[in-house]
């Protein structure tokens, strides 16, 4: 007969999502992990593999939280140029915002760590970043198609735009002591959809 895991697989990716997440793939151990998850060694690679599989997993989970939420305020009904603009502002309140904002967004997180010596994290990144494009140029059409866009507007140019500044948010928000910075880039960027 096989045994029963004797602990939560969701929870223990939950933690070690956690834990990525604040501390960074380099900087976490298997040790680190073991103590977060309250599980053995053994454990942890019969049930996710390795570190770098379960920073995957772990990264996958992320994105699967996010990405509903986005989906959902991007792609409601009724006027579109309103929803875009509180994306981008939430992602600015977000990235300048106490120990949230510290920690960053774990996609932007794992792109700066790992993008450029893991093909398999950048791929994650790029997918990531390749479906808040897509949202963002969704909406922005609709906009433009709903008027609410000046005609001579590209939206994919406008989406690609945002997703760069909504990344580089995150980024500085991590170190910046300044919210104003964060905020004044918002606003300013918002000024293209006039």
């Amino acid at each position: 007969m096989a045994r029963t895991k004797e602990f939560d697989p969701d929870a223990a990716l939950q933690s070690a999502l956690e834990l990525f997440w604040r501390r960074g793939y380099e900087a976490t151990s298997m040790a680190d992990l073991v103590e977060a998850l309250g599980i053995g060694r053994a454990s942890i690679y019969a049930t996710f593999g390795n570190k770098h599989d379960l920073y995957l997993k772990a990264l996958e989970r992320y994105v699967q939280v996010q990405d509903p939420r986005l989906i959902a305020d991007l792609s409601r009904p009724g006027p579109a140029l309103p929803a875009v603009r509180e994306v981008v502002r939430r992602f600015g309140g977000e990235a300048g915002s106490g120990e949230g904002g510290r920690r960053g967004c774990f996609v932007t997180n794992t792109a700066a760590e790992l993008g450029p010596h893991d093909e398999a994290a950048a791929r994650r990144v790029e997918r990531s970043w390749e479906h808040l494009e897509t949202l963002l140029h969704s909406a922005l059409v609709r906009a433009r198609a709903q008027g609410e866009l000046p005609a001579d507007r590209d939206p994919l140019t406008l989406a690609r735009m945002l997703l760069v500044l909504m990344q580089g948010l995150r980024v500085v928000g991590k170190a910046s002591s300044d919210p104003a910075r964060v905020r004044d880039a918002v606003e300013q960027a918002l000024t293209l959809l006039d």
